[in-house]
């Protein structure tokens, strides 16, 4: 697909509750870590990146990997796979993108605000999340709401 078929986006994915003092990062395109940090108390992690959309929607990307020929998903690296050679936890928790829903998808394109997902960073057993995370939340938020959270 030509790039002037895709509409860059922008995405923020946000880990509520992670487990506190662990670190988290997104994965860069060589599979390293990248923009890692950690949570002092539980409080949310937000990951700012960008995408591109093209029709069908098909879904491309630094940050965007792909499984199969629909699935598309982010990967958020833990503990010593974020780059914390200490931690007792190496996971990565993978975000599926594939399946934002088409209007969401038009507003980002409209240049309306960014896609924020939402995820919980505590599995059951109270270690951190890892392998598929089902998302708790999709909303666009508006290109003006602080970015810095």
């Amino acid at each position: 697909m030509a790039r002037t078929d895709q509409s860059d986006i922008g995405m923020r994915i946000v880990i509520n509750q992670p487990v506190a003092g662990v670190l988290h990062s997104l994965q860069a395109k060589d599979g390293h870590p990248l923009d890692p940090k950690s949570s002092g108390a539980g409080e949310p992690l937000a990951f700012d990146f960008a995408i591109r959309v093209g029709p069908g929607p098909k879904f491309f990307g630094d940050q965007v990997r792909r499984e199969g020929p629909e699935r598309r998903f982010v990967y958020i690296r833990v503990g010593q796979a974020a780059g914390d050679p200490l931690s007792p936890w190496t996971r990565r928790m993978k975000i599926d993108i594939h399946d934002i829903e088409q209007a969401l998808l038009d507003a980002a394109v409209s240049g309306a605000g960014r896609i924020e997902i939402s995820v919980n960073g505590t599995g059951q057993d109270g270690t951190p999340a890892c392998a598929t995370v089902r998302a708790t939340g999709r909303r666009l938020v508006a290109a003006t709401a602080d970015m810095s959270r």
